[in-house]
C-alpha cells in the first residue's frame, strides 16, 4: 500500500509509468474506438458504451417532482453524448427520502418526470444525431438508515444495530429496527414506482443495493433475526422479491437493472463481501452467488460500487485528491483505489457473461479515462464505462471523445470532493469547479448553513 498522492500527470506515458511503478492493475489503450460499439440492454441498444451513473442533485421540489436546477443537469447530460443515462435515486416511499428533496415518482408529478423525460430525448438528438437514443434508467431507492425526509434531523430505519454506523447515523438505543411485516410491503411500493417509471417513459428501473442504503445493509444483515438475517438466503430475500415483484408489474419488456455493493469494507458481521477475519480483504464468494441468483431472475443490467461514502473510508467509493471536510486522507495511493473498482467490475463481468455490467472508478483518471475505460472494454472487464463525479463537471465528454476531439483537460473533475460536501452540508449538489456560476453560491450556502448548526449544536 502506497501513501496518497494527488493526481500529477500531464501525459499518458507518465501515468503508465507510475501505473508500473505501483504494479497495480490497470491497463490502458490507445484504441479508443471500442467505446463507440453500441451495447446491448435488454431488447435496447445502448448507442455507445459510455454510461453517467446515478448522482444524485438534491435538488428536486418538495413534492420530489423536477425542479428547474434538475431539468438543467439532466438535459445537459442526455446531451452529452452517453450511451446510458442512469439517473439519480428516487425514493419509493416519503420515509425512505434521503433528504427532503430527493427525487420520488409519485401519481401526482408522474406529467412532470413525463415532460422532462421527452425533453431530455430530444436534447440527446439535437445535440448528437437524430438517432441517438441513450437507455434511460430510473435508480429506485430507499435510504434506510440515512434516511431524513423532513429536515435536517436523520430518521433512520435500520435493519440491523451496527455498532460502528449507529453513532454516525443518527441512531439511538431508542430507534427501533425495522419490522418484517414493514420489509415485506415494500416490493409493492418498487413496483408500484416501476410501473409509473414505465409511464413516464423510462426504459428501466435499477433496485438500488448499494452504499449501505436500505436493501445494501440488508445484505449485510447477519445479526438481524427473521426472515430476512441471519442466512444468505433470507438476506438477499427482499431484493429478489422487489425483483420479481416488479418483473411482475412490468412485463419482460421493460429493462430491471441493480447496482449493488460487490465490497463494504466493513467488519464482520456488518460487511457484504468482506473476510470475516479482515475488512479489507474481498470475500467475492456472496457478491458473485449473488450475481448468479439476479441472473436467473432476469436482471438485465449490473452495477458494481463499493464502500460507504458517509463512512470513513471514501476512497473505496470515490478515489480523490481532496476528502471531504473531516474526513482522513487515505494510506492508499488513489491508483490502488482505481484499480480496487476495475477489479470488482471485471469479477461480475465474468461471473454475468451475458448481462452488461457498468463499471465505475474513472473519474480520478481524468482526461486519461477513455484510455483504462477502452482497454477494460477490449478485456471484457465491463460492458459500459461509468462516469459519476465526472459527469457534474464534464457532461459533454463522451461526444468529445466519440467526436475525436478528446477531453480537455480543464473541463475534467478534480476529485475535490466539494460536491460530497454539499450534500453532507444538506445542499444541492453539482460542480463547484467546473460549473461554478451556479454551484460555487450553492456551496457557500449550504457550508455557511451547516456551520451555523454545528455552532447551535455546541450550544
Amino acid at each position: 500500500m502506497a501513501e496518497h498522492r494527488k493526481f500529477h500527470f500531464s501525459t499518458l506515458e507518465q501515468l503508465r509509468d507510475e501505473i508500473a511503478r505501483l504494479g497495480v492493475d490497470i491497463n490502458l489503450s490507445d484504441d479508443l474506438t471500442v467505446l463507440a460499439r453500441p451495447v446491448a440492454v435488454g431488447n435496447l441498444y445502448a448507442p455507445n458504451a459510455f454510461a453517467v451513473l446515478p448522482m444524485e442533485g438534491c435538488d428536486c421540489l418538495q413534492d420530489g417532482s423536477p425542479s428547474e436546477l434538475t431539468r438543467r443537469r439532466y438535459l445537459r447530460l442526455f446531451g452529452g453524448g452517453a450511451g446510458l443515462i442512469w439517473w439519480e435515486a428516487c425514493a419509493v416511499v416519503p420515509e425512505g427520502r434521503a433528504n427532503p428533496r430527493q427525487m420520488m415518482l409519485t401519481e401526482g408529478n408522474l406529467r412532470s418526470f413525463t415532460e422532462l423525460v421527452r425533453g431530455t430525448k430530444r436534447e440527446a438528438a439535437l445535440q448528437n444525431s437524430p438517432g441517438h437514443r441513450p437507455v434511460s434508467i430510473l435508480q429506485l431507492t430507499h435510504s434506510g438508515r440515512y434516511s431524513r425526509p423532513n429536515s435536517h434531523r436523520p430518521e433512520p430505519i435500520i435493519p440491523q444495530n451496527d455498532p460502528i454506523l449507529d453513532p454516525l447515523s443518527g441512531v439511538t438505543e431508542n430507534t427501533p429496527l425495522a419490522t418484517d411485516e414493514y420489509l415485506a410491503s415494500l416490493p409493492e411500493k418498487y413496483a408500484r414506482s416501476a410501473v409509473l417509471a414505465r409511464e413516464a417513459g423510462f426504459d428501466g428501473v435499477d433496485i438500488k443495493s448499494c452504499h449501505r442504503y436500505l436493501f445494501s445493509e440488508l445484505l449485510a444483515s447477519h445479526t438481524r433475526e427473521g426472515i430476512y438475517g441471519g442466512s444468505f438466503e433470507n438476506r438477499t430475500r427482499l431484493l429478489l422479491d422487489t425483483v420479481r415483484a416488479v418483473r411482475e408489474a412490468v412485463g419482460d419488456d421493460f429493462i430491471i437493472a441493480c447496482r449493488f455493493n460487490v465490497f463494504d469494507a466493513h467488519p464482520y458481521p456488518y460487511g457484504f463481501g468482506s473476510a470475516k477475519d479482515d475488512p479489507w480483504s474481498f470475500d467475492p464468494g456472496e457478491p458473485m452467488e449473488l450475481v448468479q441468483l439476479l441472473r436467473m431472475e432476469n436482471v438485465q443490467l449490473l452495477s458494481n460500487s463499493a464502500g460507504n461514502p458517509y463512512y470513513i473510508y471514501p476512497q473505496v467509493t470515490r478515489p480523490f485528491d481532496t476528502s471531504s471536510l473531516g474526513i482522513p486522507v487515505p494510506r492508499e495511493d488513489p491508483l490502488e483505489s482505481v484499480a480496487r473498482l476495475f477489479a470488482f467490475t471485471a469479477a461480475v463481468q465474468q461471473a454475468a457473461p451475458d448481462i452488461p455490467v457498468a463499471g465505475n472508478g474513472y473519474s480520478w483518471l481524468r482526461q486519461f479515462l477513455p484510455y483504462a475505460g477502452a482497454a477494460n472494454l477490449k478485456n471484457g472487464k465491463c460492458s459500459f464505462v461509468g462516469l459519476g463525479r465526472s459527469s457534474f463537471a464534464y457532461p459533454q465528454a463522451p461526444r468529445d471523445i466519440l467526436s475525436g476531439r478528446g477531453m480537455k483537460e480543464g473541463n475534467c473533475c478534480v476529485t475535490c470532493s466539494k460536491c460530497t460536501q454539499i450534500m453532507r452540508d444538506h445542499g444541492k449538489t453539482g460542480c463547484v469547479v467546473r460549473d461554478s456560476e451556479v454551484y460555487a453560491p450553492l456551496y457557500r450556502c449550504a457550508r455557511e448553513s451547516a456551520e451555523a448548526r454545528e455552532r447551535s449544536a455546541e450550544l
